[in-house]
């Protein structure tokens, strides 16, 4: 089930992960990972290419392999919030969303830091709300890995209601609009939030008013059922790796049925599946660019450690332009220390090791060549200005998508591709503004307005 739109407008966000082998860091123009230069010059040019919103990932443990920092990528990052709020200052329009974990924070401290965000910025903040249930990320904090993968969304679902229910405890005419008044803030207006629930217990009182946007987007990251489902509670904006066309019908189909059982219209919510993209000027080109960009996100010693996972042993030794380790995996199942792996990928190792000694057996696949096949990651759309510009207009017309939240394989250049050959292509269309409208990121968004039950 699609919901077709003759004119639609496609909305645009960058997901900077900060970690994983998505992003380039090899290469020699590649600009640090953590200074705030970086993301003052990444933000300031999707602002002049007139993005919805700029996204930062979180990591709460800095990823390991095989129980050693793994440094072939990225290793940490600054906070989300923190490095969003240096941006509020140097940006005037562009939506700045942080990724921000239910399972580790607590509602009234994480609803405050967010509230914060979006007051300072004047309605541009959003939350990408996301979960963990692994142990190894528990163990730095107090409850360590007290939570189990079925209950993680219960806790977020009553984790949001509480944040809601803070950021709405402001009435929005609660400050005196002059010097004269009584009371800085009118008696009555300000409403402290209980919570006594299996999951979250709190008695506070929010100390920041409503944004000119009411309260954070929020933003749902998640395949899972329960992710779903938690979406189409709450979420404003949802993405997911479903970008295949097919994919991203059944998808879009199975989020709006939800939608409607939780009383909400199909308006009422953006998919953006995470994309990403490769541009050349000629379809050649962009091939070649293609497989230059998988070459260098799975290089050899990125490959080995990839496969020490299942392994479960030091494969340093092995030549990864040559054959799979003939030596046999361990009995135990995969490593969660490094924080990557779906639920559903960390069983049955066995059997998916037997499956790719076939695969490499029938295509005479070294070992880099086998990873690249199988890891995640390929680019979702390659290809010049125009072609990609015409396949993202026929997602948003047949009501596939309400557009894409974009993971960067090298920065600036490859949001800079997007903002300077893309991005007119698609205006071309008439399926991408040529301004902003408003200030706000729920205006970016075209989301309607929050009712009295939603802020």
């Amino acid at each position: 089930m699609t919901a077709p739109h003759p004119q639609p407008r496609l909305h645009l966000g960058v997901f900077y992960t900060g970690v994983g082998p998505q992003l380039i860091w090899t290469d020699p123009d590649a600009p640090s990972h953590t200074e705030i230069d970086t993301f003052v010059e990444i933000a300031q040019i999707l602002e002049r290419g007139l993005f919805d919103a700029f996204f930062l990932g979180e990591g709460l443990r800095v990823r390991e392999n095989r129980g050693r920092v793994f440094d072939l990528d990225v290793a940490g990052r600054p906070d989300a919030i923190t490095q969003l709020t240096a941006l509020a200052a140097v940006t005037t329009r562009i939506g700045l969303v942080a990724t921000q974990n239910t399972t580790y924070n607590y509602p009234a401290d994480l609803a405050r830091r967010l509230a914060s965000l979006d007051l300072l910025s004047e309605g541009r903040a959003g939350w990408n709300i996301v979960t963990t249930d692994n142990a190894w990320t528990g163990a730095n904090f107090r409850h360590g890995g007290w939570l189990d993968h079925a209950r993680r969304y219960e806790r977020a679902e009553q984790f949001v209601d509480a944040a809601k229910e803070l950021w709405s405890s402001w009435a929005p005419d609660a400050i005196a609009s002059t010097g004269g008044a009584d009371h800085w803030a009118r008696p009555g207006t300000v409403v402290p939030v209980e919570r006594d629930t299996d999951l979250v217990k709190l008695r506070a009182t929010a100390t920041v008013p409503g944004s000119r946007q009411g309260r954070p987007v929020l933003f749902q990251a998640g395949d899972s059922d329960g992710g779903r489902e938690l979406a189409a509670r709450h979420a404003d904006v949802v993405f997911s790796a479903n970008t295949e066309f097919g994919k991203a019908t059944a998808y879009a189909a199975d989020l709006r049925e939800r939608l409607a059982r939780h009383g909400r219209t199909p308006d009422s919510l953006r998919i953006l599946p995470g994309a990403s993209v490769v541009i050349g000027d000629t379809p050649a080109d962009a091939e070649e660019k293609a497989r230059w960009v998988r070459g260098e996100q799975i290089n050899g010693p990125r490959a080995l450690a990839f496969l020490e996972q299942y392994w479960g042993s030091d494969l340093s030794g092995y030549d990864p332009e040559g054959p799979l380790p003939d030596i046999e995996p361990s009995d135990q199942e995969l490593d969660p220390s490094r924080g990557t792996l779906a639920v559903e990928q960390r069983s049955g190792k066995l059997a998916t090791i037997r499956k790719w000694r076939e695969l490499a057996a029938e295509r005479d696949y070294s070992i880099v060549e086998l990873v690249r096949e199988v890891s995640p990651g390929h680019p979702s759309f390659v290809g010049t200005p125009a072609s990609i510009a015409d396949e993202w207009t026929r997602y948003v017309r047949e009501g596939v998508a309400d557009g894409f939240n974009l993971l960067p394989h090298l920065l600036p250049a490859s949001v800079t591709d997007i903002v300077d050959k893309l991005v007119p292509e698609l205006q071309e269309r008439g399926v991408y503004r040529t301004e902003y409208r408003g200030t706000t990121l729920r205006e970016h968004l075209d989301l309607p307005p929050l009712d009295a039950t939603d802020r």
